[in-house]
């Protein structure tokens, strides 16, 4: 949070480690094993922290806030480390929550929310909510690992977005610690209590005066440059700090990637548990076919539509541990999009899915369609959609499909253009991608193979990344669905949001973190 990192320049480490284990009851880890291990998330970057530490309580994470701010050190809260961006790695002291704050705190089944600490994984805390038929919504593929903390600083969706939005959709309040140690409760206020905060002296008023002059301010430049599509999580959420008369820093805190406040708890909000699924999947020849099926898909209000491409598709085929599952393709097809209803019975699954696939043959769109609809028969399908990307590293060579320009969306009706312009520009820098994602929002993790060990790998990358980032803008969309800007894409900011709003940007950061 702070932007100085010379430690040991002038003043020791070992003083700043003594500091924070006389100041807190967690565990303070700065020998080099540990750094080695939190060097890496799952981008392409490797950083050392300068430290570790493992808060047991709201009142350590103060701590640790306030001696870093003493002698001028970053800190990073840290989640599961999934980040593709590079978000969770940093030389800064790394807070990680997973270990002693993964508490849910309370449940509310009438009023469909819980209040939970955020080192719980998105698994653990839906195996809990399980059992009143609740569960949070946002499901990335890395639930199992992914912390609730890493949802919020991320913003994460997955793939039912389509239904159920963004985790900033499903975030009523949230516990923090502010960069000068002191902790605030952020939440939507009505006009009398942002009067109180507007009026107020102290670090909490002047964030609330700074944000509610850049939000009243920028309008214009707000409605002008943020996409007109769901799936935007780049940029600070300034286009949503605003609500109605008042001002809800909660939609602000989530998806700044930990760069304003540290969250320590969160109030969510609650879905009802699907009282059915069932599963289509349609088969094409080629990734355009893919493309320009979706749009049809989703007027049959599917609760998901999920591409997988011929790359993934290749390597479960050799797979040993993923070959013998795939009962559920016909033929070779190059591509498949998996499409998902949610029903009240099994009747109603069964008429969702014949009203598919009588729309698909009556369009001619996809050569064949299986049907699911036993638990066991679906599970197998999203295991292969959830280890897509393992599937893809497995490509040998030292080229590797690399996570730089996979987290753009467009507006669904332009994706077959799009994809086909993206392919253009990748074929045209001499390589491939893989192919999967969120068809349903426009969202596809494309991933160019390219050899970072080389010199030449890296000018590619930053090339293609370049052509991309034009190509975005073009179509109207966002170069940061949802990974996350972090360090990939945080070069692109000023050119996606403008020089007005990318200084209003700087300007919300530094009332956060001066």
């Amino acid at each position: 949070m702070a932007t100085n990192s010379n430690v040991g320049n002038s003043t020791p480490i070992e003083d700043l480690v003594a500091d924070l284990r006389r100041s807190i009851e967690g565990e303070v880890r700065f020998d080099a094993y540990t750094r080695a291990m939190y060097s890496t998330d799952a981008s392409i970057y490797q950083m050392d922290p300068v430290g570790v530490v493992l808060p047991r309580s709201p009142d350590d994470v103060s701590a640790v806030v306030s001696t870093a701010r003493t002698y001028g050190v970053p800190v990073l809260p840290r989640g599961g480390g999934t980040s593709l961006a590079g978000q969770a790695v940093n030389h800064a002291i790394v807070l990680d929550f997973s270990k002693y704050m993964h508490k849910v705190l309370e449940v509310n089944p009438e009023g469909k929310w819980v209040h939970t600490e955020p080192g719980v994984t998105i698994d653990a805390l839906n195996r809990q909510l399980s059992t009143y038929g609740l569960l949070f919504a946002p499901d990335p593929s890395t639930s199992s690992r992914a912390n609730i903390g890493g949802a919020i600083g991320n913003n994460s969706c997955g793939a039912h977005s389509i239904i159920y939005g963004k985790t900033v959709d499903h975030v009523s309040a949230l516990d923090v610690i502010l960069s000068d140690g002191s902790m605030a409760k952020f939440e939507r206020l009505n006009e009398r209590t942002l009067a109180q905060k507007l009026a107020s002296t102290g670090f909490e008023g002047d964030i609330y005066r700074k944000v509610h002059d850049l939000a009243l301010n920028n309008q214009i430049e707000i409605e002008r440059r943020y996409p007109k599509i769901m799936r935007r999580v780049g940029g600070y959420n300034l286009d949503l700090v605003r609500e109605a008369s008042s001002i809800n820093l909660c939609n602000l805190v989530v998806g700044s990637e930990g760069t304003l406040a540290v969250a320590t708890a969160a109030k969510l909000r609650l879905e009802p548990l699907p009282h059915r699924r069932g599963l289509a999947v349609v088969h094409f020849h080629s990734l355009s076919d893919a493309m320009e099926a979706t749009e049809s898909i989703l007027e049959e209000k599917p609760a998901a539509v999920e591409h997988i491409g011929k790359m993934i598709l290749q390597q479960a085929r050799a797979s040993l541990g993923f070959s013998r599952n795939l009962g559920f393709l016909q033929g070779e097809p190059s591509d498949v999009l998996v499409v998902e209803f949610f029903g009240d019975g099994d009747a109603e699954i069964a008429s969702l899915l014949d009203r598919l696939k009588f729309r698909m043959k009556q369009s001619r769109l996809g050569y064949a369609v299986t049907t699911l609809t036993e638990m066991a028969d679906q599970a197998k399908v999203w295991e292969m959609r959830r280890a897509g990307l393992g599937l893809m590293m497995n490509v040998s060579g030292d080229a590797k499909p690399i996570p730089f320009v996979e987290d753009t969306a467009v507006p669904v009706q332009r994706l077959p253009e799009y994809v086909k312009r993206f392919d253009e520009i990748v074929k045209s820098h001499g390589t491939e991608a893989g192919y999967y994602g969120h068809a349903s929002v426009g969202c596809l993790h494309i991933r160019p193979l390219v050899n970072l060990k080389l010199r030449q790998g890296i000018d590619r990358m930053e090339s293609i990344a370049s052509s991309i980032s034009d190509l975005v803008l073009e179509f109207g969309g966002s170069m940061s669905a949802e990974h996350g800007d972090g360090i990939v894409r945080g070069v692109w900011t000023e050119k996606m949001f403008g020089s007005t709003l990318y200084k209003a940007f700087r300007e919300l950061k530094a009332a956060f973190d001066p």
